[in-house]
């Protein structure tokens, strides 16, 4: 992280990137998908090149320097959609070479959800706004 300014360290116009782990992000996207409010949060003191980290978003969060990042927002628009179980469900029925039953639908479900968490990496945008800016930062994704 670059040296901040304690003037400006609560300054969120600092931030010129953003890294957030690949395991943090689809964390999070797959907890939203299931209805948590999940967010990657960039905490004070900011600096030109900010962690972004897993944040489950709780009643009581109230501190205003705190940055929540729509994971959705980090993706390209054609990422592939977070596979449910009704989804994987009716591809199983749908398909001619298979008969649906409950064990294939939770081994289809599976196999679906490690191919969706292994191709969202792929589909990481090269920059985004943070809040209600016009700047854009750069995103880096760290890990596989």
């Amino acid at each position: 992280m670059e040296p901040t300014d304690s003037a400006t360290d609560t300054d969120p116009t600092d931030i010129k990137s953003i890294a957030v782990s690949a395991t943090d992000l689809v964390a999070a996207i797959e907890a939203t998908a299931d209805g948590s409010e999940t967010v990657v949060r960039v905490t004070p003191p900011f600096s030109g090149r900010m962690r972004a980290r897993l944040h489950v978003v709780q009643s009581d969060d109230s501190d205003d320097e705190t940055l929540h990042i729509d994971p959705a927002s980090l993706l390209t628009a054609d990422a592939p959609a977070y596979p449910t179980p009704d989804d994987t469900a009716d591809e199983l029925r749908d398909a001619d070479d298979e008969t649906y039953s409950v064990e294939r639908h939770r081994t289809y479900h599976e196999q679906r959800l490690a191919e969706w968490r292994a191709s969202v990496p792929d589909h990481v945008v090269d920059s985004t706004t943070l809040g209600d800016r016009d700047q854009d930062v750069t995103v880096s994704l760290l890990g596989p």
